[in-house]
């Protein structure tokens, strides 16, 4: 089995419900994993969106939510989960508003895609204080022995709900 992550509020290339959204209630969305390898010692979570501003000129990616030290034996997310409720020895980044936690889709304009991005790491890595994605990756370098992603679209005015 490969690693795999999904969600049973959206599939893979499928629009975002606008709950998990800034039109919505800006939580995040249920995430499921499985399939990480056996010498797996942290996951990695990313999400971001590499449509900012506008898809048809795309100029920068705009990170939503960074998480590492997962620890390999989670399977998920739960909906809305807050920085509390994250498994133990979880650690947050920083997304695009400077600030750590989930911030859902909120484009400016057209139609964005967003990366739910895992990664399975043959370590855990030391606490990097609050690092922003590039901080995060540069770290990662060298020891990713697996990942998949999870690509939902939001489009603001959609009317999923």
């Amino acid at each position: 089995m490969s690693l795999s992550i999904t969600s049973r509020a959206f599939a893979h290339q499928a629009p975002i419900p606008a709950t998990y959204t800034c039109e919505g209630r800006n939580v995040s969305p249920p995430l499921s994993w499985e399939g990480a390898p056996p010498s797996t010692q942290s996951l990695v979570l990313i999400v971001d969106d590499p449509d900012a501003p506008d898809p048809a000129a795309p100029k920068m990616t705009w990170v939503h939510w960074v998480l590492y030290n997962l620890p390999p034996s989670s399977t998920g997310l739960a909906e809305a989960v807050s920085s509390a409720q994250l498994p133990a020895a979880t650690l947050e980044g920083l997304n695009d508003w400077n600030r750590t936690g989930y911030g859902g889709p909120c484009p400016p304009i057209g139609r964005h895609r967003y990366f739910h991005k895992l990664y399975a790491l043959d370590l855990m890595l030391p606490d990097l204080g609050h690092p922003t994605k590039a901080a995060l990756e540069a770290a990662m370098q060298g020891h990713i022995l697996a990942q998949t992603e999870l690509v939902g679209t939001y489009q603001r005015g959609q009317l999923s709900r």
